[in-house]
């Protein structure tokens, strides 16, 4: 089991950028794929981007894509998500999992979740 931690979100105005980042616990954190997904109120979790143990492989979801990237640095057992472009009236939750096997779009693919970090923004 791996135990994430997200931090980084915060109110950011729009065409703003943030930083997410995602600590994971545990000296395996390469052998697991990472996703991101956000949660608005009212919604289901809907995947944003995903990368794989090496970082050889990302995708993203349509609408983020050119806006946001995801990396990782595993010496460091630390995943990251960068959104630039925030768009106005955006309020989400953004969850880091961590999936034992491949970097898939499916929240059902990723085993262990952190507690999440909020997004909002804002002028």
């Amino acid at each position: 089991q791996v135990q994430l931690v997200e931090s980084g979100g915060g109110l950011v105005q729009p065409g703003g950028s943030l930083r997410l980042s995602c600590a994971a616990s545990g000296r395996t954190f390469s052998s697991y794929a990472m996703g991101w997904f956000r949660q608005a109120p009212g919604k289901e979790r809907e995947f944003v981007a995903t990368i794989s143990g090496t970082g050889s492989y990302k995708d993203y979801t349509d609408s983020v894509k050119g806006r946001f990237t995801i990396y990782r640095d595993n010496a460091k057992n630390t995943g990251y998500l960068q959104l630039s472009s925030l768009q106005p009236g955006v309020w989400a939750v953004y969850y880091c999992g961590a999936a034992v096997g491949a970097a898939v779009r499916t929240s059902t693919g990723y085993r262990d979740w952190g507690q999440g970090t909020q997004v909002t923004v804002s002028s």
